[in-house]
């Protein structure tokens, strides 16, 4: 058993399919095939059941999927730290990202500066709705990710705090309040939004014993946005998801009573492991705040 070959196994679990792991990994289709024949040959188990469209994952090979991570990333450290005592400052990052929370606001001038202080360190961007992202950091394949905090399961870093905002449309009776509670909202249509922060928002209403009149749920904060504009009700969303350029005009954005916010930041697996690579985005992102 080889890095390599561990290498190539956890890269068609991710994409899937042995043609794109080939190419990710800048390697012939049968340098995978083979990679992955000779490892199960040696563990003398299937890994993964292939069709014509795509390759699964067999009950051991998700077992020992999380295993491979884990060795991949201890190897990735240990060439980090080699490199970082001689003074030589490479190696990768792998981060998760959820929203346009982090993706569009938070991401970007971190990165920026990271970028500047560490040329040589190749960095992956994974996106994906918070809850994936968790699972992401669980599982070992990313080394760091954005979420909402507090998460006990992590060792985390708190980085902005955003507050919780409704959207009402113009006409609404909600217009003229300066503020907006929540059992108001139950007295109207409501678009309840699934994208990051969904369960907190659920949430909401739960802990205060309402249940909102949900007409429609969305996925994207753009297709929550248009829907208000049309009139369609009313929803609640954090304030830093809203972009900047998009016209408001049929959307107001109304500040909650009582307030409520969330605290996002940067989190990691919780045995500590992190590679220096890790340690400087964190170091780095923390110094913006």
């Amino acid at each position: 058993m080889t890095f390599g070959q561990l290498q190539i196994f956890a890269t068609v679990a991710q994409l899937r399919g042995f043609t794109p792991a080939a190419q990710r990994l800048e390697i012939s289709q049968s340098a995978v095939s083979h990679g992955i024949k000779t490892l199960e040959t040696e563990l003398n188990a299937q890994l993964f059941t292939r069709s014509s469209t795509q390759v699964e994952l067999t009950e051991l090979g998700q077992r020992l999927l999380y295993r491979a991570r884990e060795i991949l990333s201890l190897q990735e450290t240990i060439h980090q730290e080699a490199a970082d005592f001689i003074g030589i400052k490479s190696g990768s990052l792998r981060i998760g990202s959820f929203g346009l929370s982090s993706s569009l606001h938070i991401l970007p001038p971190i990165l920026k500066a990271f970028r500047q202080q560490y040329p040589n360190i190749d960095v992956y961007i994974e996106e994906g709705p918070d809850e994936e992202v968790i699972q992401w950091i669980q599982e070992r394949r990313v080394d760091i990710g954005f979420i909402v905090l507090p998460d006990e399961r992590f060792i985390s870093h708190s980085l902005v705090k955003d507050r919780f905002v409704a959207l009402v449309h113009p006409s609404s009776p909600l217009a003229d309040c300066e503020s907006v509670e929540l059992e108001a909202l139950c007295n109207h249509s409501f678009i309840m939004t699934e994208a990051d922060s969904a369960g907190i928002i659920g949430g909401l209403f739960k802990k205060a014993g309402l249940r909102p009149k949900i007409q429609f749920r969305t996925s994207q904060v753009m297709s929550t946005l248009a829907m208000v504009s049309a009139n369609e009700g009313a929803a609640i969303v954090a304030e830093m998801v809203l972009p900047k350029d998009y016209p408001m005009d049929n959307c107001l954005v109304k500040p909650l009573s009582p307030s409520v916010e969330r605290s996002v930041g940067l989190a990691l697996h919780s045995d500590g492991q992190a590679s220096p690579a890790a340690k400087a985005f964190i170091k780095t992102a923390c110094s913006l705040v």
